[in-house]
Protein backbone atom coordinates (compact mmCIF):
# COMPACT_ATOMS: atom_id res chain seq x y z
CA UNK A 1 0.00 0.00 0.00
CA UNK A 2 1.47 3.36 -1.06
CA UNK A 3 0.90 6.87 -0.07
CA UNK A 4 0.25 9.07 -2.60
CA UNK A 5 0.19 13.02 -2.25
CA UNK A 6 -2.41 14.86 -4.93
CA UNK A 7 -1.07 18.37 -6.04
CA UNK A 8 -2.79 20.77 -8.84
CA UNK A 9 -1.11 24.00 -9.99
CA UNK A 10 -2.29 25.27 -13.59
CA UNK A 11 -1.98 28.00 -15.37
CA UNK A 12 -1.83 28.31 -19.22
CA UNK A 13 0.06 31.46 -20.11
CA UNK A 14 -0.16 33.60 -22.90
CA UNK A 15 3.37 35.70 -22.98
CA UNK A 16 2.14 38.07 -25.73
CA UNK A 17 -1.24 39.13 -23.31
CA UNK A 18 -0.18 42.46 -21.00
CA UNK A 19 0.33 42.96 -17.33
CA UNK A 20 1.15 39.84 -15.08
CA UNK A 21 -0.98 37.06 -13.63
CA UNK A 22 -0.77 37.71 -9.84
CA UNK A 23 -1.55 35.57 -6.28
CA UNK A 24 -4.81 36.55 -6.00
CA UNK A 25 -6.00 35.08 -9.78
CA UNK A 26 -4.88 31.57 -8.61
CA UNK A 27 -6.96 32.24 -4.95
CA UNK A 28 -9.99 33.05 -6.66
CA UNK A 29 -12.64 30.93 -8.04
CA UNK A 30 -13.92 31.09 -11.22
CA UNK A 31 -15.13 28.18 -12.98
CA UNK A 32 -13.40 25.94 -11.18
CA UNK A 33 -12.25 26.14 -7.23
CA UNK A 34 -9.92 28.62 -5.76
CA UNK A 35 -6.61 27.56 -4.12
CA UNK A 36 -7.52 24.87 -1.71
CA UNK A 37 -5.28 22.40 0.73
CA UNK A 38 -5.87 19.17 2.47
CA UNK A 39 -9.33 17.59 2.27
CA UNK A 40 -11.02 20.72 0.25
CA UNK A 41 -9.16 19.09 -2.02
CA UNK A 42 -11.28 15.91 -2.36
CA UNK A 43 -14.62 17.71 -1.42
CA UNK A 44 -14.01 20.56 -3.73
CA UNK A 45 -13.30 18.49 -7.30
CA UNK A 46 -15.74 15.43 -6.51
CA UNK A 47 -17.66 14.93 -9.81
CA UNK A 48 -15.60 17.50 -12.09
CA UNK A 49 -14.42 16.91 -15.42
CA UNK A 50 -10.89 17.64 -13.63
CA UNK A 51 -7.84 15.70 -14.26
CA UNK A 52 -7.50 15.62 -10.27
CA UNK A 53 -11.19 14.30 -10.10
CA UNK A 54 -10.62 11.39 -11.95
CA UNK A 55 -7.47 10.48 -10.76
CA UNK A 56 -9.33 10.56 -7.11
CA UNK A 57 -11.96 8.67 -8.65
CA UNK A 58 -9.63 5.66 -10.40
CA UNK A 59 -8.02 5.25 -6.88
CA UNK A 60 -11.54 4.75 -5.03
CA UNK A 61 -11.37 1.47 -3.42
CA UNK A 62 -7.80 1.03 -3.87
CA UNK A 63 -5.26 -0.41 -1.53
CA UNK A 64 -3.44 3.19 -1.66
CA UNK A 65 -4.00 5.88 0.57
CA UNK A 66 -4.38 9.15 -1.10
CA UNK A 67 -2.98 12.45 0.85
CA UNK A 68 -4.63 15.62 -0.58
CA UNK A 69 -1.93 18.39 -0.24
CA UNK A 70 -3.04 21.73 -2.76
CA UNK A 71 -4.85 22.75 -5.83
CA UNK A 72 -5.10 25.37 -7.33
CA UNK A 73 -5.37 27.54 -10.93
CA UNK A 74 -5.47 30.40 -12.66
CA UNK A 75 -8.16 31.87 -16.05
CA UNK A 76 -5.72 31.81 -18.69
CA UNK A 77 -3.43 35.03 -18.96
CA UNK A 78 -0.25 36.49 -19.45
CA UNK A 79 2.76 35.38 -17.18
CA UNK A 80 2.92 34.29 -13.80
CA UNK A 81 4.38 37.11 -11.23
CA UNK A 82 7.56 35.28 -9.96
CA UNK A 83 5.95 36.50 -6.45
CA UNK A 84 2.56 34.22 -7.01
CA UNK A 85 4.78 31.03 -8.24
CA UNK A 86 7.39 31.25 -5.51
CA UNK A 87 4.49 31.66 -2.74
CA UNK A 88 2.39 28.75 -4.62
CA UNK A 89 5.56 26.35 -4.48
CA UNK A 90 6.42 27.50 -0.84
CA UNK A 91 2.79 26.71 0.23
CA UNK A 92 3.41 23.03 -1.66
CA UNK A 93 5.95 22.53 0.07
CA UNK A 94 4.49 23.13 3.29
CA UNK A 95 1.75 21.09 2.76
CA UNK A 96 4.31 18.25 1.46
CA UNK A 97 6.37 18.53 5.09
CA UNK A 98 3.09 18.57 7.04
CA UNK A 99 2.13 15.25 5.56
CA UNK A 100 2.24 12.00 6.54
CA UNK A 101 5.07 9.45 4.75
CA UNK A 102 4.57 9.95 1.23
CA UNK A 103 5.59 6.96 -1.37
CA UNK A 104 4.13 8.61 -4.34
CA UNK A 105 3.09 11.96 -5.99
CA UNK A 106 0.21 12.75 -8.70
CA UNK A 107 0.29 16.41 -10.39
CA UNK A 108 -2.36 18.10 -11.48
CA UNK A 109 -0.71 20.39 -14.13
CA UNK A 110 -1.17 22.23 -17.44
CA UNK A 111 2.40 22.28 -19.03
CA UNK A 112 2.72 25.86 -20.53
CA UNK A 113 2.66 27.85 -17.80
CA UNK A 114 5.41 30.85 -17.99
CA UNK A 115 6.02 32.92 -14.89
CA UNK A 116 8.31 36.06 -15.44
CA UNK A 117 11.57 33.92 -14.63
CA UNK A 118 10.80 30.88 -15.62
CA UNK A 119 9.89 29.98 -19.36
CA UNK A 120 9.08 26.22 -18.61
CA UNK A 121 7.62 26.89 -14.58
CA UNK A 122 6.90 22.94 -14.85
CA UNK A 123 9.77 21.62 -15.42
CA UNK A 124 11.41 24.37 -12.34
CA UNK A 125 8.06 22.74 -10.29
CA UNK A 126 9.41 19.40 -10.91
CA UNK A 127 12.89 20.09 -10.35
CA UNK A 128 12.24 21.01 -7.04
CA UNK A 129 9.68 18.32 -5.83
CA UNK A 130 12.32 15.96 -7.17
CA UNK A 131 15.10 17.90 -4.98
CA UNK A 132 12.87 17.79 -2.14
CA UNK A 133 11.45 14.22 -2.65
CA UNK A 134 14.10 12.27 -4.00
CA UNK A 135 15.31 10.30 -7.35
CA UNK A 136 13.03 7.40 -6.67
CA UNK A 137 9.65 8.80 -5.48
CA UNK A 138 7.43 8.03 -8.68
CA UNK A 139 6.00 11.85 -9.76
CA UNK A 140 3.00 10.85 -12.44
CA UNK A 141 1.42 14.21 -14.03
CA UNK A 142 -1.18 15.15 -16.01
CA UNK A 143 -1.15 17.44 -18.63
CA UNK A 144 -3.28 19.79 -20.54
CA UNK A 145 -3.69 18.99 -24.33
CA UNK A 146 -1.67 22.25 -25.16
CA UNK A 147 0.90 21.71 -23.10
CA UNK A 148 4.61 22.61 -24.33
CA UNK A 149 6.26 19.23 -23.01
CA UNK A 150 10.08 20.26 -21.56
CA UNK A 151 13.29 18.66 -21.19
CA UNK A 152 13.18 18.86 -17.41
CA UNK A 153 9.57 17.53 -16.87
CA UNK A 154 10.48 14.45 -18.79
CA UNK A 155 13.44 14.39 -17.04
CA UNK A 156 11.86 15.05 -13.66
CA UNK A 157 8.29 13.22 -13.99
CA UNK A 158 8.18 9.34 -14.32
CA UNK A 159 4.78 9.70 -16.64
CA UNK A 160 3.23 12.38 -18.19
CA UNK A 161 -0.27 12.30 -19.56
CA UNK A 162 -2.19 14.52 -21.57
CA UNK A 163 -5.80 15.06 -22.71
CA UNK A 164 -6.72 13.30 -26.27
CA UNK A 165 -9.55 15.70 -27.00
CA UNK A 166 -10.26 19.64 -27.90
CA UNK A 167 -12.75 20.51 -26.55
CA UNK A 168 -10.83 18.98 -23.36
CA UNK A 169 -13.71 16.69 -22.56
CA UNK A 170 -11.70 13.98 -21.38
CA UNK A 171 -9.61 15.68 -18.30
CA UNK A 172 -11.08 13.03 -15.85
CA UNK A 173 -10.05 10.49 -17.71
CA UNK A 174 -6.78 11.49 -18.10
CA UNK A 175 -6.44 11.19 -14.21
CA UNK A 176 -7.97 7.68 -14.78
CA UNK A 177 -5.31 7.31 -16.66
CA UNK A 178 -2.95 8.85 -14.72
CA UNK A 179 -3.98 6.67 -11.64
CA UNK A 180 -3.01 3.79 -13.94
CA UNK A 181 0.49 4.35 -15.34
CA UNK A 182 1.02 5.26 -11.21
CA UNK A 183 -0.37 2.01 -10.25
CA UNK A 184 1.99 0.01 -12.67
CA UNK A 185 4.68 2.06 -11.92
CA UNK A 186 4.15 1.40 -8.06
CA UNK A 187 3.53 -2.46 -9.03
CA UNK A 188 7.69 -2.57 -10.49
CA UNK A 189 6.39 -2.45 -14.29
CA UNK A 190 9.02 -1.04 -16.59
CA UNK A 191 8.18 1.97 -17.85
CA UNK A 192 10.56 3.49 -20.67
CA UNK A 193 9.99 6.91 -22.33
CA UNK A 194 10.02 8.15 -26.10
CA UNK A 195 9.62 11.40 -27.27
CA UNK A 196 9.85 13.54 -30.04
CA UNK A 197 9.57 17.18 -30.74
CA UNK A 198 7.53 18.64 -33.89
CA UNK A 199 9.22 21.83 -35.41
CA UNK A 200 6.23 23.91 -36.19
CA UNK A 201 3.40 25.80 -34.48
CA UNK A 202 -0.12 24.89 -34.65
CA UNK A 203 -2.33 27.71 -34.39
CA UNK A 204 -5.40 26.95 -31.61
CA UNK A 205 -8.32 27.09 -33.71
CA UNK A 206 -6.88 24.30 -36.08
CA UNK A 207 -6.29 22.16 -33.24
CA UNK A 208 -9.68 20.66 -32.58
CA UNK A 209 -9.64 16.59 -32.28
CA UNK A 210 -12.89 17.22 -33.79
CA UNK A 211 -12.14 18.14 -37.58
CA UNK A 212 -9.21 17.15 -39.59
CA UNK A 213 -6.31 16.31 -39.51
CA UNK A 214 -5.99 15.93 -35.51
CA UNK A 215 -9.38 13.53 -35.33
CA UNK A 216 -7.52 11.26 -37.54
CA UNK A 217 -3.38 11.84 -35.75
CA UNK A 218 -5.96 11.09 -32.55
CA UNK A 219 -6.86 7.80 -33.65
CA UNK A 220 -3.99 6.58 -35.34
CA UNK A 221 -2.35 7.25 -31.84
CA UNK A 222 -4.97 5.37 -30.24
CA UNK A 223 -4.20 2.41 -32.42
CA UNK A 224 -0.87 2.45 -31.63
CA UNK A 225 -1.38 1.42 -27.93
CA UNK A 226 -1.02 -1.71 -26.47
CA UNK A 227 -0.26 -3.59 -23.28
CA UNK A 228 3.43 -3.54 -24.42
CA UNK A 229 3.27 1.00 -25.69
CA UNK A 230 0.06 1.86 -23.31
CA UNK A 231 0.48 5.46 -24.13
CA UNK A 232 1.39 6.83 -27.35
CA UNK A 233 0.33 10.64 -27.43
CA UNK A 234 0.47 13.83 -29.74
CA UNK A 235 0.15 16.93 -27.17
CA UNK A 236 -0.05 20.43 -30.07
CA UNK A 237 1.43 22.57 -27.48
CA UNK A 238 0.21 26.09 -27.06
CA UNK A 239 1.42 28.42 -29.67
CA UNK A 240 1.11 31.93 -27.84
CA UNK A 241 4.01 31.03 -25.69
CA UNK A 242 7.54 32.33 -27.09
CA UNK A 243 9.27 30.10 -25.32
CA UNK A 244 11.94 27.68 -26.76
CA UNK A 245 10.04 24.52 -25.81
CA UNK A 246 6.88 25.64 -27.67
CA UNK A 247 5.06 23.53 -30.31
CA UNK A 248 4.03 19.93 -30.51
CA UNK A 249 5.74 16.96 -29.03
CA UNK A 250 5.02 13.25 -29.49
CA UNK A 251 5.39 11.10 -26.34
CA UNK A 252 5.41 7.21 -26.34
CA UNK A 253 5.46 4.70 -23.14
CA UNK A 254 6.78 1.18 -23.61
CA UNK A 255 7.59 -1.64 -21.59
CA UNK A 256 10.87 -1.81 -23.91
CA UNK A 257 12.87 1.37 -25.11
CA UNK A 258 12.34 -0.42 -28.69
CA UNK A 259 8.63 -0.69 -28.18
CA UNK A 260 8.31 3.24 -27.43
CA UNK A 261 10.69 4.15 -30.01
CA UNK A 262 9.12 2.42 -32.25
CA UNK A 263 5.55 3.60 -31.80
CA UNK A 264 6.73 7.77 -31.37
CA UNK A 265 8.36 7.16 -35.01
CA UNK A 266 5.46 5.87 -36.12
CA UNK A 267 3.15 8.98 -34.71
CA UNK A 268 5.47 11.63 -35.56
CA UNK A 269 5.67 10.28 -39.22
CA UNK A 270 1.96 11.02 -39.29
CA UNK A 271 2.00 14.01 -38.01
CA UNK A 272 4.83 15.07 -40.47
CA UNK A 273 2.60 14.21 -43.05
CA UNK A 274 -0.47 16.68 -41.81
CA UNK A 275 1.51 19.63 -41.88
CA UNK A 276 0.36 21.55 -44.26
CA UNK A 277 -3.59 20.22 -43.05
CA UNK A 278 -3.33 22.32 -39.65
CA UNK A 279 -4.36 25.37 -41.71
CA UNK A 280 -8.53 27.14 -41.83
CA UNK A 281 -10.09 30.27 -42.60
CA UNK A 282 -10.61 33.66 -40.49
CA UNK A 283 -13.28 35.37 -41.51
CA UNK A 284 -13.48 39.19 -41.06
CA UNK A 285 -16.61 40.78 -39.09
CA UNK A 286 -17.62 41.97 -42.24
CA UNK A 287 -17.63 38.76 -44.29
CA UNK A 288 -19.73 36.84 -41.35
CA UNK A 289 -22.31 39.90 -40.93
CA UNK A 290 -22.82 39.27 -44.87
CA UNK A 291 -22.92 35.25 -44.51
CA UNK A 292 -25.75 36.05 -41.60
CA UNK A 293 -27.70 38.35 -43.78
CA UNK A 294 -27.46 35.96 -46.88
CA UNK A 295 -28.61 33.19 -45.40
CA UNK A 296 -31.68 33.69 -42.99
CA UNK A 297 -32.84 30.18 -42.99
CA UNK A 298 -29.32 28.83 -41.77
CA UNK A 299 -28.39 29.01 -37.64
CA UNK A 300 -25.35 30.36 -37.14
CA UNK A 301 -22.47 30.21 -34.43
CA UNK A 302 -19.83 33.36 -34.54
CA UNK A 303 -16.16 32.23 -32.70
CA UNK A 304 -15.04 35.31 -31.57
CA UNK A 305 -11.62 33.31 -30.98
CA UNK A 306 -9.17 36.33 -30.78
CA UNK A 307 -10.48 37.32 -27.40
CA UNK A 308 -11.25 33.98 -26.12
CA UNK A 309 -10.84 34.42 -22.26
CA UNK A 310 -9.32 30.86 -22.41
CA UNK A 311 -6.36 31.59 -24.30
CA UNK A 312 -5.06 35.13 -22.77
CA UNK A 313 -8.38 37.22 -24.12
CA UNK A 314 -9.55 39.89 -21.84
CA UNK A 315 -13.58 39.17 -23.04
CA UNK A 316 -13.78 42.33 -22.63
CA UNK A 317 -13.81 43.32 -26.81
CA UNK A 318 -16.80 44.88 -28.53
CA UNK A 319 -16.31 44.67 -32.40
CA UNK A 320 -18.47 42.24 -33.39
CA UNK A 321 -21.36 43.47 -31.05
CA UNK A 322 -20.63 47.07 -33.05
CA UNK A 323 -21.12 45.69 -36.34
CA UNK A 324 -24.04 43.47 -35.68
CA UNK A 325 -25.78 45.86 -34.04
CA UNK A 326 -24.97 48.76 -36.63
CA UNK A 327 -26.57 46.57 -39.30
CA UNK A 328 -29.49 45.22 -36.56
CA UNK A 329 -29.13 42.01 -36.80
CA UNK A 330 -32.35 40.07 -35.04
CA UNK A 331 -32.34 37.22 -33.19
CA UNK A 332 -28.64 37.50 -31.48
CA UNK A 333 -27.42 36.40 -28.22
CA UNK A 334 -23.50 37.06 -27.22
CA UNK A 335 -21.51 35.78 -24.09
CA UNK A 336 -19.65 36.51 -22.91
CA UNK A 337 -18.81 40.01 -22.31
CA UNK A 338 -16.57 40.72 -18.59
CA UNK A 339 -17.20 43.95 -17.38
CA UNK A 340 -17.84 44.50 -13.49
CA UNK A 341 -18.94 47.41 -13.38
CA UNK A 342 -21.86 47.54 -16.04
CA UNK A 343 -22.87 44.39 -14.30
CA UNK A 344 -23.16 46.10 -10.77
CA UNK A 345 -24.83 48.60 -12.34
CA UNK A 346 -27.63 46.45 -14.00
CA UNK A 347 -28.11 44.75 -10.77
CA UNK A 348 -28.52 48.17 -9.59
CA UNK A 349 -31.24 49.10 -11.78
CA UNK A 350 -33.10 46.37 -11.53
CA UNK A 351 -35.17 43.58 -14.27
CA UNK A 352 -37.19 46.09 -16.92
CA UNK A 353 -35.36 48.83 -16.59
CA UNK A 354 -33.53 50.79 -18.89
CA UNK A 355 -30.54 52.25 -18.24
CA UNK A 356 -27.38 54.15 -20.27
CA UNK A 357 -23.91 53.56 -19.93
CA UNK A 358 -20.91 51.75 -21.52
CA UNK A 359 -20.30 47.52 -21.73
CA UNK A 360 -16.87 46.05 -22.90
CA UNK A 361 -14.30 47.69 -24.61
CA UNK A 362 -12.21 49.30 -21.43
CA UNK A 363 -9.27 47.10 -22.25
CA UNK A 364 -8.17 49.20 -25.20
CA UNK A 365 -8.39 46.51 -27.39
CA UNK A 366 -10.12 46.94 -31.02
CA UNK A 367 -13.33 49.13 -30.60
CA UNK A 368 -14.60 51.42 -28.36
CA UNK A 369 -17.16 50.20 -25.75
CA UNK A 370 -20.73 50.03 -26.80
CA UNK A 371 -22.78 53.16 -25.20
CA UNK A 372 -26.01 54.25 -25.00
CA UNK A 373 -29.31 52.40 -23.68
CA UNK A 374 -29.61 49.01 -22.20
CA UNK A 375 -32.63 47.61 -21.23
CA UNK A 376 -31.95 44.72 -17.78
CA UNK A 377 -33.03 41.22 -19.46
CA UNK A 378 -31.82 39.14 -16.53
CA UNK A 379 -29.49 39.10 -13.43
CA UNK A 380 -28.11 36.84 -11.77
CA UNK A 381 -25.58 36.12 -9.12
CA UNK A 382 -23.01 34.18 -11.37
CA UNK A 383 -23.09 30.97 -9.23
CA UNK A 384 -24.44 27.70 -11.21
CA UNK A 385 -22.82 24.31 -12.34
CA UNK A 386 -21.85 24.02 -15.54
CA UNK A 387 -23.52 20.75 -17.67
CA UNK A 388 -21.86 20.31 -20.73
CA UNK A 389 -19.11 18.14 -21.29
CA UNK A 390 -16.20 20.62 -20.82
CA UNK A 391 -17.02 21.86 -17.59
CA UNK A 392 -19.52 19.14 -16.37
CA UNK A 393 -19.77 19.17 -12.71
CA UNK A 394 -17.70 22.51 -12.31
CA UNK A 395 -19.22 25.27 -9.44
CA UNK A 396 -18.62 28.09 -11.21
CA UNK A 397 -18.54 31.68 -9.48
CA UNK A 398 -18.38 34.62 -12.30
CA UNK A 399 -19.58 37.32 -10.13
CA UNK A 400 -22.23 39.49 -10.82
CA UNK A 401 -24.30 38.28 -14.15
CA UNK A 402 -26.32 40.03 -16.46
CA UNK A 403 -28.10 39.52 -19.85
CA UNK A 404 -29.25 43.40 -21.30
CA UNK A 405 -30.94 44.01 -25.21
CA UNK A 406 -28.73 46.69 -26.78
CA UNK A 407 -30.53 47.84 -30.11
CA UNK A 408 -31.48 44.45 -32.04
CA UNK A 409 -28.67 42.17 -29.93
CA UNK A 410 -28.47 40.39 -26.50
CA UNK A 411 -25.30 40.36 -24.55
CA UNK A 412 -24.49 37.89 -21.62
CA UNK A 413 -22.47 40.24 -19.20
CA UNK A 414 -20.49 38.68 -16.45
CA UNK A 415 -18.13 40.30 -13.37
CA UNK A 416 -14.89 37.52 -13.71
CA UNK A 417 -14.07 36.45 -17.25
CA UNK A 418 -14.74 32.93 -18.63
CA UNK A 419 -14.92 31.76 -21.84
CA UNK A 420 -18.54 30.85 -23.46
CA UNK A 421 -18.10 26.97 -23.47
CA UNK A 422 -21.58 25.50 -21.54
CA UNK A 423 -25.34 26.64 -22.38
CA UNK A 424 -25.40 26.80 -18.45
CA UNK A 425 -23.93 30.10 -18.03
CA UNK A 426 -26.84 30.98 -20.96
CA UNK A 427 -29.76 29.40 -18.37
CA UNK A 428 -28.52 30.92 -15.67
CA UNK A 429 -29.61 34.30 -17.18
CA UNK A 430 -32.98 32.69 -18.76
CA UNK A 431 -31.67 32.47 -21.86
CA UNK A 432 -32.01 28.98 -23.99
CA UNK A 433 -29.60 29.05 -26.34
CA UNK A 434 -31.62 27.12 -28.84
CA UNK A 435 -33.98 29.26 -29.64
CA UNK A 436 -31.50 32.06 -31.37
CA UNK A 437 -30.84 32.01 -34.61
CA UNK A 438 -27.14 33.24 -34.15
CA UNK A 439 -25.00 32.83 -31.05
CA UNK A 440 -21.81 34.94 -30.56
CA UNK A 441 -19.41 32.72 -28.47
CA UNK A 442 -15.85 34.79 -26.71
CA UNK A 443 -14.08 30.71 -27.27
CA UNK A 444 -11.76 28.87 -29.84
CA UNK A 445 -13.06 25.43 -29.61
CA UNK A 446 -13.91 24.68 -26.01
CA UNK A 447 -17.15 25.75 -27.10
CA UNK A 448 -17.94 23.23 -29.77
CA UNK A 449 -18.96 20.63 -27.49
CA UNK A 450 -21.68 22.02 -26.15
CA UNK A 451 -23.02 24.49 -28.49
CA UNK A 452 -22.06 22.45 -32.09
CA UNK A 453 -24.79 20.84 -32.53
CA UNK A 454 -27.28 23.82 -32.31
CA UNK A 455 -25.61 25.65 -35.51
CA UNK A 456 -26.41 25.00 -38.89
CA UNK A 457 -22.79 26.82 -39.76
CA UNK A 458 -19.73 27.77 -37.37
CA UNK A 459 -17.24 30.63 -38.36
CA UNK A 460 -14.56 31.47 -36.93
CA UNK A 461 -14.08 35.37 -36.54
CA UNK A 462 -10.72 37.15 -36.87
CA UNK A 463 -12.08 40.04 -34.18
CA UNK A 464 -9.16 42.05 -32.42
CA UNK A 465 -7.87 40.59 -29.38
CA UNK A 466 -4.81 38.25 -27.17
CA UNK A 467 -5.93 35.23 -28.55
CA UNK A 468 -4.39 35.59 -31.44
CA UNK A 469 -5.04 32.82 -34.17
CA UNK A 470 -2.66 34.09 -37.01
CA UNK A 471 0.92 33.13 -35.61
CA UNK A 472 1.91 35.21 -38.17
CA UNK A 473 0.88 38.19 -36.56
CA UNK A 474 3.37 37.72 -33.71
CA UNK A 475 7.14 38.07 -32.93
CA UNK A 476 8.51 35.00 -31.74
CA UNK A 477 12.14 35.90 -30.00
CA UNK A 478 12.68 32.70 -27.91
CA UNK A 479 11.44 29.49 -30.14
CA UNK A 480 14.17 27.05 -30.83
CA UNK A 481 15.74 27.32 -34.59
CA UNK A 482 14.07 25.95 -37.40
CA UNK A 483 10.47 26.12 -36.15
CA UNK A 484 7.74 26.96 -38.98
CA UNK A 485 5.02 29.23 -38.02
CA UNK A 486 1.77 27.31 -40.22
Amino acid sequence: MAHIGLLGFLHETNTFAPGVTTLAKFIEADAWPGLITGDEVLSSTRGMNLAISGFIAAMQGSEHTLIPLLWCSANPSAAVEDEAFEAIVSQILEQIEKAPHLDALFLDLHGAMVTVSHEDAEGELLDRLRSRLGPAMPMVAALDFHANVSAAMLRHADGLLAYRSYPHVDMAQTGARAAQMLTRILAGEPVHTASRKIDILIPMPWQSTLAEPACSIMQYARSLESSDTPEVQFIPGFPLADIYDSGPTILAYGRSQAQADQAADLLYAKVEDARQAFQGKLLSISEAVARIQAHPERRILLADTQDNPGGGGTGDTTDILHALAQQSVRDVCAGIVCDPAFAQAAHKAGIGHPIQGSLGGYSGTGAGPLTGEFEILATGNGRFTGTGPFYRGCNMDLGLMARVRYGTIEILVSSKKQQAADQAMFRHLNAEPAQYRVLVLKSSVHFRADFSALADDILMIAAPGENTADLHALTYRRLRPGVLIL
